[in-house]
């Protein structure tokens, strides 16, 4: 059944009411642009989660996809898969630099064109090049992740996400195509230390420059291997962007092992906005999709389930950097 006809009479009529008010107030806001996480009525309506596949037919997937994500990870389902191989990162041996900027949905992170940063490995059939990190973070602490093992959240999740590009030439066209699209994953708890790429995102310099809806900063001497554990797992589904159009042509690679920020950098990510300076302030923390049916999609893993006890040694549960194996 179409996702239309699972709206329940109430919402429906509050979608077409505020539709019809948005239609006689100010200029026509750009379709693509045209989301939020939280349902606004803030003078215009911006559709959230619920009514994204209705208000843009390039969106449907959003409303009637069978592989949406996020997904809840049950561990007990997760298969496991010993010749899953592991995860490697190809940066030329250069630090990266770019920009860090505030959409007025997320924090993200925008690699320079050089140098080309590229993950391989894993289910990866291709090598996967950069295109953002992005940041999704809660208004409390355990909850602000999109994805969840078990039932559990997380404060926030850093999502890698990167484009096929031995297939495709960039991320919009991967994002319409098969085996188009790998999302890295990894979750963050908040405790007394910080993870050292984190600390450089967030640190109290940085993080106050993009205070604002299209603040950005330009950061540089960046060592993207810092932000991986020094060992973990990893589980893998197939799925979609979170975001709209909600393409299904995502590779999800889950870190099974948690990062840490510290309480003052989670309080500084929640104090800043989605709006501009001009208008009223709102929190950029919820800035996650719900989570959605995982129904009979296979999810795999490099560690064995059954056997948690287990501590993950030797180059299989390390990330690979420039072909050698990254180790503190």
């Amino acid at each position: 059944m179409g996702g239309a006809a699972r709206l329940n009479a109430p919402r429906a009529l509050l979608l077409w009411a505020a539709l019809g008010a948005a239609a006689h107030i100010g200029p026509a806001p750009d379709p693509e642009d045209w989301w939020s996480y939280k349902d606004n009525l803030q003078g215009n309506f911006v559709p959230g989660p619920p009514f994204w596949g209705l208000v843009n037919a390039a969106w449907s997937l959003c409303a009637v996809g069978k592989r949406q994500s996020p997904v809840d990870v049950e561990l007990k389902r997760v298969l496991y898969d010993p010749f899953l191989p592991p995860l490697r990162l190809s940066t030329g041996g250069e630090k990266l630099r770019g920009t860090l900027y505030n959409t007025g949905r997320h924090v993200s992170f925008l690699p320079a064109p050089r140098p080309v940063v590229n993950v391989s490995g894993g289910p990866l059939l291709y090598s996967h090049r950069l295109s953002e990190l992005r940041l999704l973070f809660g208004a409390r602490d355990g909850a602000g992740s999109e994805h969840q093992i078990n039932h559990q959240g997380f404060s926030a999740e850093v999502q890698l996400i990167h484009f096929n590009q031995e297939l495709y030439g960039n991320l919009s066209t991967a994002s319409r195509g098969p085996n188009g699209l790998a999302i890295l994953s990894l979750f963050v708890n908040v405790a007394g230390s910080s993870n050292p790429f984190l600390s450089r995102l967030l640190n109290r310099d940085t993080i106050t420059r993009i205070s604002y809806k299209n603040d950005a900063y330009f950061l540089q001497d960046l060592s993207l291997e810092l932000l991986f554990p020094e060992s973990f797992g990893f589980i893998t589904y197939q799925g979609s962007l979170s975001t709209p159009p909600c393409s299904e042509t995502v590779t999800w690679i889950l870190i099974d092992r948690a990062l840490n920020i510290t309480s003052l950098q989670m309080h500084s990510l929640r104090l800043l906005s989605q709006n501009p300076p001009s208008q009223i302030f709102q929190s950029l923390s919820g800035n996650g999709r719900p989570l959605q049916p995982l129904a009979h999609r296979a999810l795999r893993g490099n560690r064995d389930p059954r056997h948690p006890e287990r501590r993950c040694r030797g180059p299989n549960y390390r990330l690979h950097v420039d072909g050698t194996p990254h180790g503190r």
